[in-house]
């Protein structure tokens, strides 16, 4: 089995993930470090420099290459992955995956990530709550009909990893 998590930056996916695979013994892979790890770069820095068309051709090249060459893996997308070619096809025709939503508000969005934006560089130039919101709203609005196809959706609001973690174990078993 692969279990794959989907949602918006600061839902928890590499959190939960980690914990995810340390349960069932799995190996957990981020996609986004393992694009940095074979690309020699940031995503930033891949954005940057040879661009988001670039970036998305490889997103969709190496979430076919984990998809098709592992098993028993925990695989935490990028918050766009879903939203981009037919990178949420692959999860979703795919009988070997379960995939969740790990569904986040607004509210706790700009929680977690407002202290934490100057690593956010796609954030990082948004200074008051308002921006923040605005952002979150526009991209929640943009993903969600996306990340709602998952064969499950999870609430992470004001919930500790343990009770995540626990809800998706027991809707696995």
């Amino acid at each position: 089995m692969i279990i794959v998590l989907m949602g918006y930056m600061g839902s928890g996916k590499s959190t939960i993930g980690r914990e995810l695979a340390s349960v069932f013994g799995y190996e957990f892979i981020d996609l986004d470090d393992f694009i940095i790890s074979n690309e020699g770069m940031s995503v930033n820095k891949i954005f940057d420099s040879k661009g988001e068309i670039y970036f998305r051709k490889k997103e969709a090249q190496y979430l076919k290459e984990i998809l098709e060459e592992r098993t028993k893996i925990v695989l935490s997308l990028g918050g766009g992955t879903p939203c981009y070619g037919k990178n949420l096809d692959l999860v979703l025709n795919n009988k070997n995956i379960e995939s969740f939503y790990l569904k986040t508000t607004i509210p706790e969005l700009l929680k977690r990530l407002k202290p934490e934006k100057n690593n956010r560089p796609i954030i990082s130039h948004l200074d008051k709550d308002e921006e923040l919101i605005e952002f979150f709203g526009k991209h929640l609005f943009e993903r969600s009909p996306f990340y709602s196809k998952s064969d499950y959706a999870v609430s992470t609001d004001n919930r500790s990893t343990s009770a995540i973690v626990e809800e998706i174990v027991l809707k696995l078993i």
